[in-house]
């Protein structure tokens, strides 16, 4: 089985990244599992503004397209802007749109068969306001939202540290991580065993 990491953080690499940090929380307990864990930070390709799989000469996100078909498991992994997901998050989410309208040799939604889930990180509050736009998204697209498949962290209201300087709350950030990680895999072999048709006509 396989799992694909989207981190939508806005820091390019090698810059530390909060949001990856507690990702890994997730992915080392999905590997533990047996799963096979790719990450990619988008913000470090160019992903060109569109809601096709492919605009053209330039556009990397074909790559990151052809690594969501090649996923069982998909995690978006975000930042909390504003209460908001972040910018990256909303151009990844407006790439996957074309998904909708892709279809598998059953005729089955591209996305069907899949489950996927959210990390959110920052310091201050709206990550169940992040949570619930981007797992929204994913369903829409067709993905599979097994319950409690989330994990957050923030020491909000307001200003505060980052998730990389301070220790506070990462027991129960780890401990939902874990459980994230197992309800994705769970979920994720429930749907090899027993797969979605196709949406009747």
């Amino acid at each position: 089985m396989r799992a694909l990491v989207i981190n939508c953080t806005l820091k390019p690499s090698p810059q530390p990244s909060n949001t990856e940090a507690l990702a890994e929380v997730v992915t080392a307990e999905l590997v533990s599992r047996g799963v096979s864990v790719e990450s990619v930070r988008a913000v470090d390709l160019n992903l060109r503004p569109g809601v096709k799989s492919d605009m053209g000469t330039g556009d990397d996100w074909p790559q990151v397209h052809a690594q969501l078909l090649n996923s069982e498991i998909l995690i978006i992994a975000s930042p909390t802007w504003l209460g908001r997901p972040s910018s990256v998050a909303q151009r990844v989410l407006e790439r996957m749109d074309a998904m909708l309208s892709e279809t598998d040799d059953q005729d089955r939604p591209v996305a069907y068969n899949r489950v996927a889930g959210v990390v959110v990180t920052g310091n201050e509050d709206g990550a169940h306001h992040v949570i619930s736009e981007i797992g929204g998204a994913l369903g829409d697209i067709g993905y599979t939202i097994p319950g409690q498949a989330w994990t957050y962290w923030h020491l909000g209201p307001g200003a505060g540290p980052d998730y990389l300087d301070d220790e506070r709350g990462h027991d129960w950030a780890h401990k939902t991580a874990r459980a994230m990680a197992a309800n994705l895999h769970t979920t994720a072999e429930a749907l090899a065993a027993h797969p979605l048709q196709a949406p009747p006509a």
